[in-house]
């Protein structure tokens, strides 16, 4: 054979080694995206709270009777009255109080009611974080304990305004922030105890018991102990001007018991 009976290689073929494979890659699929539990916000939380708690008609019933109560009392009050009242004060920080007394009741009913309901399950399932759940709990009652405190505290003041005369204002405007701060404490109070006991009748008889049955027997007995203890002290006192420090304080000493207590056991109860 001669040197013309050679075959011929291509530039291609010569710069490809024979013993070289070619591997092709798969295609790759492209990956799928994490997917991200959202968690409401706090805002957003505490709005499906106040949403919760008025939506039933024993939350509204209870909504409308908290508005009402302290006016229709003071009118009949005025109307029975022989004596002149002076100032206004004193009537508005008692009707914030019995205002407050009736919040009590919408705080317990916000944390309790839903182990007694049985809706708790759902909530935590939704929002497994139940440190938040309980804070949008606490700034939801506090929020409709202020705006039900504060119109019916206008109310009392307009039924005031009409049917006395003659009656020095000069303290209402730090009666009224006292009873609007009431109905705040009051209801957040009783969400943490509802949170705490877990059951609405047990966490209302206790509540109840105990700022209308004790605190007065304790104000009999010991009124400076009932003084630096008694939460309707610390309103009242705090709606005429005096010991505004004791009562103050007095008032976040139940708050923060209250509140500590109900974080404590629902983080350490099982959900059922």
């Amino acid at each position: 054979m001669t040197a013309d009976d050679t075959p011929s290689t291509t530039a291609a073929e010569e710069a490809l080694p024979m013993t070289d494979t070619i591997t092709l890659a798969p295609p790759t699929a492209p990956g799928r995206p994490g997917l991200r539990r959202t968690v409401p916000s706090l805002p957003g939380l505490t709005g499906i709270e106040i949403r919760k708690s008025l939506s039933t008609r024993s939350g509204k019933a209870l909504a409308v009777a908290t508005v009402l109560l302290a006016p229709v009392a003071t009118a009949v009050v005025a109307a029975a009255s022989t004596e002149p009242l002076t100032a206004v004060d004193g009537p508005i920080a008692i009707m914030g109080l019995l205002t407050g007394y009736l919040l009590v009741s919408l705080g317990v009913l916000s944390t309790a009611g839903e182990w007694s309901h049985r809706t708790v399950q759902t909530t935590y399932l939704l929002v497994p974080h139940r440190g938040r759940v309980l804070a949008a709990k606490a700034v939801a009652v506090a929020l409709m304990g202020a705006l039900l405190g504060l119109v019916s505290t206008a109310l009392t003041s307009g039924v005031l305004a009409l049917m006395e005369s003659g009656v020095s204002w000069d303290g209402a405007p730090r009666a009224i922030g006292a009873a609007v701060l009431a109905g705040a404490a009051f209801a957040v109070i009783g969400a943490g105890v509802g949170a705490a006991l877990a059951n609405s009748a047990a966490a209302l008889t206790g509540l109840y018991l105990v700022l209308l049955g004790v605190m007065p027997i304790v104000s009999t007995f010991e009124p400076e102990v009932a003084n630096a203890i008694d939460p309707a002290n610390a309103v009242i006192n705090l709606g005429q001007g005096a010991e505004q420090a004791q009562s103050a304080v007095n008032l976040g000493v139940w708050l923060v018991v209250a509140s500590v207590a109900g974080w404590i056991v629902t983080h350490r109860r099982a959900v059922q």
